[in-house]
Protein backbone atom coordinates (compact mmCIF):
# COMPACT_ATOMS: atom_id res chain seq x y z
CA UNK A 1 0.00 0.00 0.00
CA UNK A 2 1.69 3.74 -1.06
CA UNK A 3 2.53 5.17 2.24
CA UNK A 4 0.41 8.18 1.80
CA UNK A 5 -2.70 6.02 1.40
CA UNK A 6 -1.88 4.22 4.42
CA UNK A 7 -1.36 7.24 6.25
CA UNK A 8 -5.02 9.05 5.19
CA UNK A 9 -6.72 5.44 6.20
CA UNK A 10 -4.37 5.26 9.49
CA UNK A 11 -5.17 8.98 10.51
CA UNK A 12 -9.05 8.47 9.56
CA UNK A 13 -9.22 5.52 11.59
CA UNK A 14 -7.45 7.05 14.57
CA UNK A 15 -9.98 10.42 14.06
CA UNK A 16 -13.44 7.55 14.25
CA UNK A 17 -12.02 5.98 16.93
CA UNK A 18 -11.41 8.87 19.57
CA UNK A 19 -14.60 10.20 18.17
CA UNK A 20 -16.36 7.10 19.59
CA UNK A 21 -13.78 7.31 22.55
CA UNK A 22 -15.52 11.14 23.19
CA UNK A 23 -19.35 10.07 22.83
CA UNK A 24 -18.10 6.91 25.46
CA UNK A 25 -17.03 9.03 27.53
CA UNK A 26 -19.31 12.15 27.45
CA UNK A 27 -22.06 9.20 28.24
CA UNK A 28 -21.13 8.10 31.19
CA UNK A 29 -21.02 12.11 32.43
CA UNK A 30 -24.50 12.15 31.10
CA UNK A 31 -25.29 9.57 33.01
CA UNK A 32 -23.31 11.35 35.82
CA UNK A 33 -26.17 14.41 35.74
CA UNK A 34 -28.73 11.90 36.14
CA UNK A 35 -29.39 12.84 32.30
CA UNK A 36 -30.12 9.62 29.90
CA UNK A 37 -27.38 9.37 26.99
CA UNK A 38 -30.38 8.07 24.74
CA UNK A 39 -32.39 11.31 24.90
CA UNK A 40 -29.06 13.67 25.03
CA UNK A 41 -27.71 12.21 21.52
CA UNK A 42 -31.70 12.20 20.03
CA UNK A 43 -31.25 15.78 20.65
CA UNK A 44 -28.31 16.55 18.83
CA UNK A 45 -30.20 14.74 15.64
CA UNK A 46 -33.68 16.77 16.34
CA UNK A 47 -33.99 19.02 13.71
CA UNK A 48 -37.66 20.08 14.53
CA UNK A 49 -40.92 18.60 13.08
CA UNK A 50 -41.53 21.32 10.61
CA UNK A 51 -39.60 21.73 7.49
CA UNK A 52 -38.84 25.45 8.19
CA UNK A 53 -37.44 24.42 11.11
CA UNK A 54 -35.14 21.84 9.65
CA UNK A 55 -33.96 24.66 7.37
CA UNK A 56 -33.36 27.33 10.21
CA UNK A 57 -31.25 23.72 12.02
CA UNK A 58 -29.29 23.43 8.71
CA UNK A 59 -28.66 26.75 8.48
CA UNK A 60 -27.50 27.52 12.09
CA UNK A 61 -25.10 25.24 11.61
CA UNK A 62 -23.60 25.84 8.76
CA UNK A 63 -23.24 30.17 10.07
CA UNK A 64 -21.71 28.79 12.96
CA UNK A 65 -19.12 26.73 11.07
CA UNK A 66 -18.45 29.41 8.86
CA UNK A 67 -16.49 32.16 11.48
CA UNK A 68 -14.92 28.93 13.28
CA UNK A 69 -13.62 27.60 9.66
CA UNK A 70 -11.92 30.96 8.98
CA UNK A 71 -10.53 30.87 12.74
CA UNK A 72 -9.05 27.27 11.92
CA UNK A 73 -7.24 28.35 8.86
CA UNK A 74 -5.44 31.83 10.82
CA UNK A 75 -4.50 29.46 13.80
CA UNK A 76 -3.39 27.27 11.12
CA UNK A 77 -1.09 29.63 9.37
CA UNK A 78 1.08 30.01 12.79
CA UNK A 79 0.51 26.21 13.41
CA UNK A 80 2.41 25.48 10.02
CA UNK A 81 5.91 27.22 11.36
CA UNK A 82 5.55 26.65 14.72
CA UNK A 83 4.27 29.72 15.97
CA UNK A 84 1.38 29.71 18.00
CA UNK A 85 -0.90 32.73 17.86
CA UNK A 86 -3.17 32.42 20.33
CA UNK A 87 -4.63 36.58 19.63
CA UNK A 88 -6.78 35.54 16.89
CA UNK A 89 -9.52 36.11 19.62
CA UNK A 90 -8.35 39.91 20.21
CA UNK A 91 -7.35 40.36 16.35
CA UNK A 92 -11.04 39.60 14.77
CA UNK A 93 -12.49 41.52 17.69
CA UNK A 94 -10.88 45.12 16.84
CA UNK A 95 -11.23 44.31 13.38
CA UNK A 96 -14.60 43.75 13.11
CA UNK A 97 -15.61 47.05 15.45
CA UNK A 98 -13.29 48.86 13.67
CA UNK A 99 -15.12 47.43 9.86
CA UNK A 100 -18.07 48.18 11.35
CA UNK A 101 -17.50 51.59 12.34
CA UNK A 102 -15.89 52.38 8.69
CA UNK A 103 -18.72 50.39 7.05
CA UNK A 104 -21.24 53.16 8.54
CA UNK A 105 -19.12 56.51 7.74
CA UNK A 106 -18.01 55.44 4.59
CA UNK A 107 -20.52 56.17 1.49
CA UNK A 108 -20.19 53.78 -1.94
CA UNK A 109 -21.79 51.58 -4.24
CA UNK A 110 -22.76 48.18 -2.25
CA UNK A 111 -20.12 46.10 -3.72
CA UNK A 112 -17.53 48.75 -3.02
CA UNK A 113 -18.39 49.12 0.38
CA UNK A 114 -18.76 45.64 1.14
CA UNK A 115 -15.14 45.42 -0.18
CA UNK A 116 -13.84 48.25 1.96
CA UNK A 117 -14.79 47.13 4.72
CA UNK A 118 -13.88 43.52 4.15
CA UNK A 119 -10.22 45.06 3.23
CA UNK A 120 -10.37 46.96 6.37
CA UNK A 121 -10.79 43.94 8.84
CA UNK A 122 -8.00 42.22 7.40
CA UNK A 123 -5.96 45.47 7.70
CA UNK A 124 -6.67 45.68 11.27
CA UNK A 125 -6.33 41.96 11.86
CA UNK A 126 -2.99 41.99 10.24
CA UNK A 127 -1.59 44.87 11.86
CA UNK A 128 -2.73 43.79 14.92
CA UNK A 129 -0.90 40.56 14.53
CA UNK A 130 2.17 42.76 13.20
CA UNK A 131 3.23 43.80 16.67
CA UNK A 132 4.03 40.55 18.27
CA UNK A 133 5.70 39.48 15.18
CA UNK A 134 8.00 42.08 15.68
CA UNK A 135 8.36 41.67 19.69
CA UNK A 136 9.57 38.00 18.41
CA UNK A 137 11.92 38.73 15.72
CA UNK A 138 13.33 41.96 17.50
CA UNK A 139 13.55 41.21 20.82
CA UNK A 140 12.20 37.14 21.17
CA UNK A 141 10.03 37.71 23.02
CA UNK A 142 7.10 34.52 22.77
CA UNK A 143 4.57 34.87 20.14
CA UNK A 144 2.42 32.92 23.17
CA UNK A 145 2.52 35.56 26.20
CA UNK A 146 2.72 38.77 24.23
CA UNK A 147 -0.33 37.30 22.21
CA UNK A 148 -2.09 36.79 25.62
CA UNK A 149 -1.52 40.18 26.60
CA UNK A 150 -2.70 41.52 23.72
CA UNK A 151 -5.88 39.74 23.44
CA UNK A 152 -6.93 41.66 26.84
CA UNK A 153 -5.63 45.38 25.22
CA UNK A 154 -7.90 44.21 21.95
CA UNK A 155 -10.70 43.20 23.65
CA UNK A 156 -11.22 46.17 26.22
CA UNK A 157 -10.32 48.39 23.62
CA UNK A 158 -13.11 46.89 21.73
CA UNK A 159 -15.19 47.72 24.67
CA UNK A 160 -14.17 50.90 25.37
CA UNK A 161 -14.93 51.53 21.25
CA UNK A 162 -18.35 50.76 21.19
CA UNK A 163 -19.12 52.61 24.02
CA UNK A 164 -17.26 55.90 23.36
CA UNK A 165 -15.93 57.41 20.21
CA UNK A 166 -17.97 54.45 17.48
CA UNK A 167 -21.25 54.28 19.75
CA UNK A 168 -24.39 54.59 17.76
CA UNK A 169 -27.58 56.01 19.15
CA UNK A 170 -29.59 52.76 20.90
CA UNK A 171 -33.12 52.15 20.46
CA UNK A 172 -35.22 52.48 22.87
CA UNK A 173 -35.23 49.63 25.21
CA UNK A 174 -32.15 48.43 23.98
CA UNK A 175 -29.06 47.40 26.51
CA UNK A 176 -26.00 46.84 24.87
CA UNK A 177 -23.84 49.51 23.29
CA UNK A 178 -23.65 48.89 19.54
CA UNK A 179 -22.12 50.77 16.39
CA UNK A 180 -24.33 52.64 14.15
CA UNK A 181 -26.09 50.26 12.01
CA UNK A 182 -24.75 49.20 8.56
CA UNK A 183 -26.75 50.44 5.60
CA UNK A 184 -28.09 47.58 3.51
CA UNK A 185 -26.29 48.43 0.35
CA UNK A 186 -23.68 47.18 3.36
CA UNK A 187 -25.42 43.83 3.90
CA UNK A 188 -24.35 40.79 2.00
CA UNK A 189 -26.47 38.89 -0.26
CA UNK A 190 -27.68 35.54 2.10
CA UNK A 191 -27.76 31.82 0.05
CA UNK A 192 -31.11 31.28 0.82
CA UNK A 193 -31.82 29.99 -2.71
CA UNK A 194 -30.42 27.28 -1.72
CA UNK A 195 -33.17 25.83 0.51
CA UNK A 196 -35.92 26.83 -2.37
CA UNK A 197 -33.90 24.81 -4.85
CA UNK A 198 -34.47 21.73 -2.84
CA UNK A 199 -37.96 22.76 -2.07
CA UNK A 200 -37.72 23.91 1.71
CA UNK A 201 -38.56 27.02 2.76
CA UNK A 202 -36.58 30.20 3.67
CA UNK A 203 -34.98 29.57 7.24
CA UNK A 204 -35.69 32.31 10.29
CA UNK A 205 -34.11 35.00 10.93
CA UNK A 206 -30.97 36.02 8.61
CA UNK A 207 -30.85 32.64 6.79
CA UNK A 208 -28.06 30.86 5.32
CA UNK A 209 -24.88 33.74 5.81
CA UNK A 210 -23.82 34.83 1.79
CA UNK A 211 -20.01 34.91 3.25
CA UNK A 212 -19.86 31.13 3.43
CA UNK A 213 -18.68 31.69 -0.62
CA UNK A 214 -15.61 33.67 0.43
CA UNK A 215 -14.97 30.93 3.21
CA UNK A 216 -14.77 28.28 0.31
CA UNK A 217 -12.27 30.44 -1.64
CA UNK A 218 -10.55 31.34 1.56
CA UNK A 219 -9.83 28.12 1.86
CA UNK A 220 -9.36 27.04 -1.54
CA UNK A 221 -6.43 29.88 -1.54
CA UNK A 222 -5.23 28.95 1.82
CA UNK A 223 -4.34 25.32 0.18
CA UNK A 224 -2.95 26.67 -3.13
CA UNK A 225 -0.86 29.02 -1.23
CA UNK A 226 0.84 26.45 1.00
CA UNK A 227 0.43 23.70 -0.70
CA UNK A 228 1.65 24.77 -4.58
CA UNK A 229 4.16 28.32 -4.13
CA UNK A 230 7.40 28.86 -2.72
CA UNK A 231 6.01 30.82 0.19
CA UNK A 232 4.37 27.48 1.54
CA UNK A 233 7.16 25.68 1.02
CA UNK A 234 9.30 27.83 2.81
CA UNK A 235 6.67 28.29 5.86
CA UNK A 236 6.65 24.67 5.91
CA UNK A 237 10.26 24.16 5.85
CA UNK A 238 10.85 27.04 8.40
CA UNK A 239 8.09 25.34 11.07
CA UNK A 240 10.22 21.57 10.43
CA UNK A 241 13.72 22.92 10.57
CA UNK A 242 14.39 26.40 11.05
CA UNK A 243 17.88 25.82 11.04
CA UNK A 244 18.23 24.00 7.70
CA UNK A 245 15.54 26.51 6.53
CA UNK A 246 18.14 29.40 6.99
CA UNK A 247 21.04 27.47 5.61
CA UNK A 248 19.02 27.02 2.67
CA UNK A 249 18.73 30.86 2.07
CA UNK A 250 15.42 31.49 3.91
CA UNK A 251 14.73 34.80 6.09
CA UNK A 252 13.68 33.10 9.38
CA UNK A 253 12.45 36.59 10.28
CA UNK A 254 10.59 37.62 7.20
CA UNK A 255 8.56 34.14 7.48
CA UNK A 256 7.71 34.65 11.05
CA UNK A 257 6.70 38.25 9.96
CA UNK A 258 4.61 37.07 6.70
CA UNK A 259 3.38 34.27 8.46
CA UNK A 260 1.99 36.39 11.46
CA UNK A 261 0.58 39.33 9.58
CA UNK A 262 -1.34 36.88 6.92
CA UNK A 263 -2.58 34.99 10.50
CA UNK A 264 -3.96 38.53 11.88
CA UNK A 265 -5.47 39.44 8.03
CA UNK A 266 -7.42 36.22 8.24
CA UNK A 267 -8.39 36.46 12.15
CA UNK A 268 -9.89 39.69 10.78
CA UNK A 269 -12.29 38.10 9.02
CA UNK A 270 -13.77 35.55 11.40
CA UNK A 271 -16.43 38.63 12.37
CA UNK A 272 -17.51 39.75 9.01
CA UNK A 273 -20.16 36.99 8.37
CA UNK A 274 -21.80 38.16 11.57
CA UNK A 275 -21.37 42.05 10.73
CA UNK A 276 -22.82 41.70 6.96
CA UNK A 277 -25.13 38.68 7.59
CA UNK A 278 -26.59 39.14 10.59
CA UNK A 279 -26.48 42.15 12.87
CA UNK A 280 -24.68 44.60 10.49
CA UNK A 281 -23.17 46.25 13.46
CA UNK A 282 -20.62 45.66 16.59
CA UNK A 283 -22.31 45.90 19.88
CA UNK A 284 -20.90 44.39 23.18
CA UNK A 285 -22.54 41.19 22.99
CA UNK A 286 -20.73 39.99 19.80
CA UNK A 287 -20.08 36.55 19.58
CA UNK A 288 -16.94 35.76 21.99
CA UNK A 289 -14.49 32.96 22.30
CA UNK A 290 -14.44 32.24 18.14
CA UNK A 291 -10.26 32.85 18.17
CA UNK A 292 -9.96 30.04 21.22
CA UNK A 293 -12.12 28.02 19.56
CA UNK A 294 -10.40 28.18 15.92
CA UNK A 295 -7.15 27.13 18.19
CA UNK A 296 -9.28 23.99 18.53
CA UNK A 297 -11.09 23.57 14.85
CA UNK A 298 -7.12 23.77 13.34
CA UNK A 299 -5.67 21.01 15.66
CA UNK A 300 -8.56 18.99 15.02
CA UNK A 301 -8.73 19.92 11.25
CA UNK A 302 -4.41 18.93 11.54
CA UNK A 303 -4.20 22.10 9.72
CA UNK A 304 -5.56 21.16 6.10
CA UNK A 305 -8.67 23.32 4.98
CA UNK A 306 -10.72 20.04 4.43
CA UNK A 307 -9.44 19.02 7.53
CA UNK A 308 -10.32 22.37 9.44
CA UNK A 309 -13.99 22.25 7.38
CA UNK A 310 -14.80 19.00 8.86
CA UNK A 311 -13.87 19.92 12.28
CA UNK A 312 -15.90 23.55 12.13
CA UNK A 313 -19.28 21.63 10.82
CA UNK A 314 -18.50 19.23 13.66
CA UNK A 315 -18.37 22.41 15.94
CA UNK A 316 -21.43 23.92 14.48
CA UNK A 317 -23.33 20.73 14.70
CA UNK A 318 -22.72 20.13 18.40
CA UNK A 319 -23.43 23.82 19.42
CA UNK A 320 -27.00 23.93 17.20
CA UNK A 321 -28.09 21.32 19.27
CA UNK A 322 -28.00 23.21 22.24
CA UNK A 323 -31.49 24.95 21.75
CA UNK A 324 -33.17 21.11 21.06
CA UNK A 325 -30.90 20.53 24.68
CA UNK A 326 -32.61 23.38 26.86
CA UNK A 327 -36.33 22.40 25.49
CA UNK A 328 -35.44 18.74 26.16
CA UNK A 329 -34.48 19.85 30.11
CA UNK A 330 -31.19 18.23 29.24
CA UNK A 331 -27.60 19.95 30.63
CA UNK A 332 -26.22 21.82 27.75
CA UNK A 333 -22.84 21.81 29.73
CA UNK A 334 -22.68 18.11 27.42
CA UNK A 335 -21.69 20.30 24.63
CA UNK A 336 -18.75 21.75 26.26
CA UNK A 337 -17.13 18.15 27.33
CA UNK A 338 -17.45 16.61 23.74
CA UNK A 339 -15.54 19.27 22.34
CA UNK A 340 -12.85 19.33 24.75
CA UNK A 341 -12.89 15.33 24.74
CA UNK A 342 -13.20 15.18 20.90
CA UNK A 343 -10.33 17.86 20.56
CA UNK A 344 -7.92 16.25 23.12
CA UNK A 345 -8.64 12.47 22.07
CA UNK A 346 -7.94 13.46 18.01
CA UNK A 347 -5.15 14.89 18.89
CA UNK A 348 -3.30 11.80 21.03
CA UNK A 349 -4.50 9.62 18.48
CA UNK A 350 -2.73 11.99 15.55
CA UNK A 351 0.25 11.75 17.57
CA UNK A 352 0.03 7.88 17.79
CA UNK A 353 -0.88 7.23 14.36
CA UNK A 354 1.95 9.54 13.50
CA UNK A 355 4.59 7.82 15.03
CA UNK A 356 2.97 4.49 13.91
CA UNK A 357 3.31 5.77 9.98
CA UNK A 358 6.68 6.95 10.37
CA UNK A 359 7.71 3.71 12.27
CA UNK A 360 6.36 2.12 9.06
CA UNK A 361 8.02 4.11 6.51
CA UNK A 362 11.48 4.05 8.11
CA UNK A 363 11.12 -0.18 8.10
CA UNK A 364 10.27 0.31 4.83
CA UNK A 365 13.40 2.65 4.03
CA UNK A 366 15.66 0.21 6.21
CA UNK A 367 14.28 -2.59 3.86
CA UNK A 368 15.19 -1.11 1.01
CA UNK A 369 18.26 0.26 1.75
CA UNK A 370 19.52 -3.45 2.81
CA UNK A 371 18.24 -4.53 -1.00
CA UNK A 372 20.37 -1.25 -2.86
CA UNK A 373 23.43 -1.86 -0.30
CA UNK A 374 26.10 -4.31 -2.73
CA UNK A 375 27.52 -7.05 -1.11
CA UNK A 376 31.71 -7.45 -1.14
CA UNK A 377 32.91 -10.52 -2.47
CA UNK A 378 35.89 -12.52 -0.71
CA UNK A 379 36.00 -10.42 1.89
Amino acid sequence: MPAGLYRALLTTAGAVVAIILAVAISSVVIVATGASPGNVFAAFFNFGATERTLATGIATMVNRAVPLFIAGLAVAIGFRMNLFNIGVEGQYRLAAICAAYVGTVFVGPGWLQITVIILVAMAVGGLYALIPALMKVGRGVSEVISTIMLNFIAINLASFLVRGPFAGQRAEGQLANTTQPLPESAWFPNLNFVFEAFGLPAPRGGGLWGFLLVAVVLGVVFWVVLERTRFGFDVKASGLNATAAIASGVNAKKMVISAMVLSGALAGLIGMPEILGDKHAFNSGFTPGLGYLGIAVALLGRNKPAGIAIAALLFGFLDRAQGPLQIAGLPSSVIVIMQGTIVLLVVIANEITGRIAMRREERFAARQLGRNTPVEVGA
